[in-house]
């Protein structure tokens, strides 16, 4: 990988990418913020205005800018780690069609151990059978904007392609009627500095199985966007997701 481009720089999740690229030795080819960024690489205001644009971008903004990036990485033939989430159903629709352009690393969560708990949380589901209900349950800082998080709803998708269809459920107050078994209830807590937590309830009549993840600092999402940067950069056309790094790295 001859290096990246920091979409968002001077966010959160931006500068703590920065960091543990200084502590790695990774080469950051340049920063894009609208706002002024002080760092050790050049820092620019639009994607567009890169002079030389190279390498693998890694997107830590908004759900707003993905039409603008996915343009960028498209226009000059750059793999793209889109690690911001909130992504509507059309805007996905967008992120698959890019992706037969060029590379695109896409999760709801950047945490291996997240893409490992969806696993289980699968397997556990389609072993128990549908006696079982299932709940999701997620926890995040009250700046948080979108919800349910992208990391629920994957943790939903993956049960759901086990399992077969199911509905979402994301609110019970207007259903005055007892729980179907064909849904998944996913519901959002928000509050303080937490960073994410999420649990996966697999309930019966005699027995509850809980899977909970929690991160303890973003320096893990970072980590897996790195990650995941590498593991795309020589990458061709399509669509890749924190499954796809797990997988390879597993063989």
């Amino acid at each position: 990988m001859s290096g990246i481009i920091i979409n968002g720089c001077g966010g959160r999740m931006g500068k703590t990418i920065a960091a543990q690229c200084a502590e790695k030795g990774i080469n950051v080819l340049c920063g894009v913020d609208i706002y002024p960024v002080s760092a050790d690489f050049p820092v620019y205001t639009s994607l567009e205005d890169i002079p030389d644009p190279c390498g693998v971008v890694i997107d830590f903004t908004t759900a707003s800018a993905l039409e603008s990036v996915l343009e960028f990485g498209i226009k000059n033939n750059i793999p793209l780690v889109l690690a911001t989430t909130g992504y509507s159903k059309e805007q996905r629709e967008l992120i698959e069609k890019a992706s037969k352009q060029i590379p695109i690393f896409n999760s709801g969560n950047m945490s291996v151990g997240v893409s490992v708990t969806a696993r289980v949380a699968a397997d556990i589901a389609l072993s128990m059978g549908e006696d079982f209900d299932i709940e999701i349950i997620e926890t995040h800082h009250s700046a948080k904007l979108d919800a349910p998080s992208g990391t629920a709803l994957m943790l939903a998708d993956e049960i759901q392609k086990a399992i077969g269809e199911r509905e979402y459920v994301f609110e019970r107050a207007s259903r005055r009627m007892a729980r179907p078994k064909k849904e998944i209830g996913i519901h959002s807590v928000r509050g303080g500095g937490v960073i994410g937590e999420h649990t996966v309830m697999i309930i019966g009549q005699h027995e509850t199985i809980s899977l909970t993840h929690k991160a303890h600092d973003r320096g893990l999402f970072a980590y897996g966007a790195l990650r995941a940067a590498e593991f795309i950069a020589e990458k061709q056309n399509g669509f890749y997701n924190m499954k796809d790094l797990v997988s390879a790295e597993e063989k």
